[in-house]
């Protein structure tokens, strides 16, 4: 009896195990490795989102992206790109010190409450504005640069024109609010991308979790504690930065950003009910795209390494690509199926100059360009003078 209660198990096993084989067999191939196509999207509740990759500045997902709102602290990335300009053009060093204004210690909001004629350094006041989010301290530096906080507003606009933040009116750079003062989720998205790909920098102090100042009064010495109005730093991993805002207007804001595996995300909330949603909805975002992006770059030298040269003191020219080339995808792709061709100019005739483009790469996927990066001279070849031209024919002879 048990023995034949065992065969019966077994015949049924095996009628189930032809079964699932012959369903699997059905389902095709592709609708089994392309599940990143049917990725679920992203749960967010907050009105306007937008998830961005970072090195090519690829929209992964949005959402309202280009509805205008008010931004309130994320203003201050913003600020922060022209500090870091002006350190970058050695208008200003971390060093030096920045005495505080009447206006700039007058700021409501969030503050580190600088007293006026207070000195702190830039690095330090660089530090108050990512991680406590100082009004007084984005004031103060403002003045520091320009002159006024209305002079560097109107650097701020002039910068905003300049990365295509068509969306975008500054009136301070603090974010507090103000008629006027308007962004959208797209807009500090290029913004927040400009200030972490040109100064990756800034993640030394987005990153800081918790810090001190001393403030130097006519009151004596005092020490201020610094906490990161960032909660995505402790509870979100690959969390680097960047920028939270909240006021009455602009209700709870955040641009996250994070890097995991070489894959560096911008996820911007903007106009969130309340802080909890900010930081869950930017963590929604961030899963997401780690889940569907996946970068192809290519590293490969050229096969062709010089070009001939006509009329130079040199008969030919070392090449080389401009940049590397990068493609984000969002769903599954076999980058085996990437043709890369390169292309090169007829001929050359001197001079030739080092960055002189003489060619492209053109970057193809099943006939469908993906992009094209230049290939350039690698250093300069002049024009041969009667002199060159007579030593290079005897040469030729004496080979000859």
């Amino acid at each position: 009896m048990y023995r034949e209660s065992f065969m019966l198990q077994r015949r049924i096993a095996g009628i189930l195990l032809t079964v699932i084989v012959a369903v699997l067999a059905a389902v095709p191939v592709q609708s089994m490795c392309m599940y990143r196509v049917n990725a679920a999207e992203p749960d967010v509740e907050s009105p306007s989102v937008i998830l961005m990759e970072a090195s090519t500045g690829k929209t992964v997902y949005e959402k309202n992206a280009d509805e205008t709102l008010h931004p309130a602290s994320i203003t201050k990335i913003m600020t922060l790109i022209l500090i870091f300009d002006a350190l970058s053009e050695n208008k200003i060093t971390l060093e030096e010190n920045v005495t505080v204004s009447e206006h700039a210690a007058s700021m409501g909001g969030s503050q580190v409450f600088l007293e006026a004629g207070e000195k702190q350094t830039v690095n330090t006041m660089i530090k108050c504005i990512s991680v406590a989010s100082a009004n007084d301290a984005s004031v103060a530096m403002a003045e520091h640069i320009w002159g006024s906080e209305q002079t560097f507003v109107d650097k701020m606009n002039e910068r905003a024109q300049g990365l295509g933040m068509s969306g975008t009116h500054f009136v301070n750079c603090c974010g507090l609010d103000t008629d006027g003062h308007m962004m959208t989720a797209r807009d500090v998205a290029i913004m927040s991308r400009e200030l972490i790909t040109r100064y990756p920098q800034i993640h030394e102090y987005s990153g800081i979790w918790m810090d001190t100042i001393t403030h130097n009064t006519r009151r004596g010495e005092s020490e201020f504690g610094l906490s990161n109005t960032n909660k995505l730093i402790k509870q979100y991993e690959w969390a680097t930065g960047l920028k939270t805002g909240s006021t009455g207007l602009a209700k709870c804001c955040l641009s996250a950003t994070a890097e995991k595996d070489g894959i560096e995300l911008i996820a911007v909330v903007m106009a969130a009910p309340n802080s909890k949603t900010r930081f869950k909805d930017a963590i929604s975002l961030l899963n997401y795209g780690y889940g569907v992006v996946d970068i192809y770059r290519d590293n490969a030298w050229l096969s062709q390494e010089k070009m001939v040269v006509h009329g130079g003191k040199s008969d030919s020219v070392k090449c080389r690509k401009n940049n590397e080339f990068v493609y984000v995808f969002t769903e599954d792709t076999d980058t085996g199926r990437i043709k890369c061709t390169e292309e090169y100019a007829d001929g050359l005739e001197a001079p030739v100059y080092e960055g002189d483009v003489v060619g492209q790469m053109v970057y193809e996927l099943d006939g469908n360009i993906l992009g094209t990066i230049d290939i350039v001279a690698a250093d300069t070849v002049e024009k041969a003078g009667l002199g060159d031209c007579i030593r290079s024919t005897m040469m030729k002879m004496l080979l000859n």
